[in-house]
């Protein structure tokens, strides 16, 4: 009996170019939440960025020095940006 061939693991969806330029400005610097929702603000239903990463993992909340909080990449953020930035080199999709 011959093995099965494996079938390629699906790949996790780009994100949109937005939700990459969001992803770049929290990971050039620390940033606490009350200046992603200054910056970022979700009044608009066509770009909630930052509640869409929440949602997808990509951002998380952490606690900061005398309680204010951070917004920062997660592992899976982290990997997004170096997707789109391989792809953004390379200049093909994936």
């Amino acid at each position: 009996m011959e093995p099965k061939p494996r079938e390629p693991k699906p790949r996790e969806p780009q994100p949109s170019l937005i939700m990459i330029q969001f992803l770049q400005w929290v990971a050039d610097r620390p940033r606490r939440r009350e200046d992603v929702l200054d910056a970022w603000p979700s009044s608009c239903p066509r770009f909630p960025v930052w509640e869409d990463a929440r949602a997808d993992g990509l951002v998380r909340q952490s606690g900061g020095a005398r309680g204010q909080h951070r917004v920062e990449l997660t592992a899976r953020g982290r990997r997004a940006l170096l997707i789109s930035r391989q792809i953004a080199v390379s200049g093909s999709g994936p």
